[in-house]
């Protein structure tokens, strides 16, 4: 979560969003791919990395981002002690003088500022008991999602495996309706 953290361009995620979005590129290069017809999915840090791939790859068919990781840095911060966030509260517990800097350079990496720019139908997840990825970070992405055509599926009982077996049903009927042949 700190490696590479005092610039933006040399944060470790910036490696993995572009690997992301060039995945989709290389997806499409497939000789039985439907280049047309590509979605992007993952869930925890998966689902954050899709945000940026849909993001960086705006014209990718859907997105299903399962309680996603990277989003809302600084508000998962403040509400939840459990790891990855802690790597950085702990990184700026020793590295006072470095708060503003660290907080500017996750705001280049922050699902939230991405959805802004993502035009794909999409499905979130969020499990309301989670602490590892606070539910209110993953809200703020979906409100952020630039596409009107967006759903939220909440399961009010679950932790940060959302909504497990179940709700991969509902994330594959999803995909099929936005993978279809027109």
């Amino acid at each position: 979560m700190t490696k590479g953290i005092a610039h933006r361009d040399t944060y470790y995620y910036r490696r993995l969003y572009t690997d992301a979005a060039l995945v989709v590129d290389a997806v499409r290069e497939l000789p039985w791919a439907d280049p047309a017809r590509v979605a992007v999915t993952g869930t925890s840090q998966g689902g954050g990395l899709a945000i940026a791939a849909a993001a960086l790859t705006p014209d990718v068919s859907a997105v299903a981002a399962d309680v996603p990781f990277l989003c809302g840095f600084e508000r998962a911060m403040q509400i939840t002690d459990r790891a990855p966030y802690s790597e950085i509260v702990e990184y700026l517990a020793r590295y006072r003088d470095r708060v503003e800097r660290t907080l500017e350079v996750l705001s280049y990496f922050d699902g939230i500022n991405l959805a802004t720019w993502a035009q794909a139908p999409a499905l979130f997840s969020v499990g309301l008991r989670d602490e590892t990825c606070p539910p209110s970070t993953g809200f703020a992405a979906f409100n952020a999602w630039a596409s009107p055509d967006k759903q939220m599926a909440v399961y009010r009982y679950n932790d940060h495996e959302g909504g497990g077996e179940y709700h991969l049903r509902r994330k594959l009927a999803f995909l099929a309706e936005h993978l279809r042949r027109p």
